[in-house]
């Protein structure tokens, strides 16, 4: 696999942004894979679309069991959502426990606790057999209650965590100088370089058989006695299974999107010397909760680290002023590490956080008993991407699987009700915007760089000014199901703040569950 040739994403986003990076420190620390476009019709036991942590973990599993497998990548290795992640690897789940017994039970809150701490132990596995290298070390995570936290929130937490069977105890005095006060240890957590591990586990598929396509984009989906994708370049792959792992399922219409919602979350990453800050993970109870931990560095850097530090979350699409979200999380920092200096890196990521707080891993709901899928990750995508590798494999190998009925995707989640209900009216609600006012009066008030909702007619258009002053327009009407999108003046994307599909300023899909492009403008 070759190097792509010219500026790499850091140097471009640079070149707009100036001195702050919009790409994350793991895609400018990966090596830049290419991977050749898919061509021709092709056949194989299992077709993987989607070339994340999810995708690449069900295909290195299926490869490695005999069977022949084909994984096509709308753009590249770990591009997705695997890119934008803070790698932590945890099997203290964002939900925490309280919640995750509440819903599943005592025996699903213990079955949760298992299956993610197998995925820990899996990605080491993986990385020492094939000898990838990518920074994997064991380390503890600490949970505190933060500014907005309770003691009575963290004992609770933590009677829960024991039930499930958590290593964790209660550090009254904690040996970190960070002034966290009472909290919990979480042991046996870990953290890797993602991009650097999933750039290792394409090797090995590719040395155990497997054939990876990029830019290669899935149009349409069936299952059936042999299913089939069609890709955008009307080039058909005939399968015997199809494993749809595109952080949100793109292969239904309304199934699944009931039962998950979109959320935004924010990440920035500030030099700091090294062994300064305990390696360690971190996350408090404040609402939405912030996480942290370093980054090793390399080279002419090897004597700084990259603090990372994470939260901010809300409903793609529907927040306020989110250009204050890094600055958010930048004053959040400080307060807990005195004396930081300027970001370096920042960027955001899609978290689909379902209604139960746990991944949908499993056959797809429906008649299509050969088509799985992965999804509503619920914050923990690269342990829940690593479940699904397991899980999937499993169920196309015909074999038992403990953790099948807690992550099944048609399960119907009742004492999830009240959320459901919740997401679902706030899903109606967005379809009003058909009916408001313009964002601006007239195209002259869009700056260059910068997009808003116009009105033409009883249309809506979504109109953006690119740098040299040129007015691109297009439907303003997201093509999953009607909603009307919004423009994100932070990452320069059109966001539907129903279901959390994403476009580039010219209306190029950048997130599901759209597969098609923002039309054309009413004229």
């Amino acid at each position: 696999m070759a190097q792509r040739p010219g500026k790499s994403q850091r140097e471009k986003s640079q070149d707009s942004l100036g001195k702050v990076s919009t790409t994350s420190v793991w895609a400018e620390t990966a090596p830049n894979l290419a991977m050749p476009g898919l061509d021709t019709n092709a056949e194989a036991d299992v077709c993987v679309v989607g070339a994340g942590i999810a995708g690449l973990t069900t295909a290195y599993k299926l490869a490695r069991e005999g069977k022949s497998v084909i994984v096509i990548e709308k753009n590249g290795i770990g591009a997705g959502e695997t890119s934008h992640t803070s790698a932590h690897l945890s099997n203290e789940v964002d939900a925490r426990y309280v919640e995750i017994e509440r819903l599943h039970g005592a025996e699903g809150a213990k079955l949760a606790a298992d299956s993610h701490g197998a995925a820990i132990s899996e990605i080491e596995r993986i990385a020492k057999e094939e000898e990838i290298n990518c920074d994997f070390e064991r380390l503890s995570g600490y949970l505190f209650p933060g500014v907005k936290g309770s003691e009575k929130d963290l004992q609770e937490e933590f009677e829960a965590a024991s039930r499930a069977g958590m290593d964790v105890s209660q550090i009254k005095d904690p040996p970190l100088d960070l002034k966290l006060g009472r909290c919990l240890e979480f042991r046996r957590q870990a953290r890797f370089h993602p991009l650097k591990y999933l750039s290792g586990l394409s090797k090995a598929i590719v040395r155990n058989g497997g054939r990876i396509y990029g830019d290669t984009e899935a149009k349409e989906i069936t299952g059936g006695p042999s299913a089939k994708v069609e890709t955008k370049n009307k080039k058909k792959i005939t399968a015997r299974a199809v494993v749809v792992a595109t952080n949100t399922s793109v292969n239904d219409w309304v199934k699944m999107h009931t039962k998950q919602a979109a959320y935004r979350t924010y990440i920035v990453g500030i030099p700091v010397p090294k062994n300064s800050i305990p390696t360690a993970l971190f996350w408090d109870m404040e609402e939405p909760f912030h996480y942290v931990r370093t980054v090793p560095r390399e080279d002419k850097n090897a004597g700084q680290e990259i603090l990372i530090i994470g939260g901010e979350d809300h409903k793609t699409g529907q927040a306020e002023e989110l250009e204050n979200r890094f600055a958010r999380l930048r004053a959040w920092a400080r307060s807990h590490f005195p004396g930081l200096g300027e970001p370096e890196f920042q960027w955001s990521g899609q978290i689909m956080n379902s209604i139960d707080d746990l991944g949908f891993i499993g056959r797809n709901p429906g008649d299509e008993d050969n088509i799985y899928i992965s999804t509503g990750d619920s914050g923990m995508g690269l342990t829940h991407g690593t479940i699904a590798g397991i899980l999937i494999t499993d169920l196309i190998m015909r074999r038992e699987n403990p953790w099948a009925r807690l992550y099944d995707p048609s399960r119907k989640p009742l004492r999830a009700s009240l959320k459901f209900a919740e997401e679902n009216l706030n899903v109606a609600g967005q379809y009003a915007t058909w009916v408001t006012p313009a964002e601006v009066d007239s195209p002259e008030e869009i700056k260059p760089g910068t997009g808003a909702v116009l009105l033409k007619g009883l249309s809506k258009v979504a109109a953006y000014r690119d740098e040299a002053g040129k007015l691109h327009r297009h439907s303003a009407v997201c093509p999953h199901l009607g909603c009307i999108v919004n423009w994100n003046s932070t990452e320069r994307s059109w966001d539907c703040p129903c279901h959390g599909s994403r476009f580039d300023p010219l209306g190029k899909v950048l997130n599901g569950p759209a597969v098609d492009p923002l039309g054309p403008a009413a004229k």
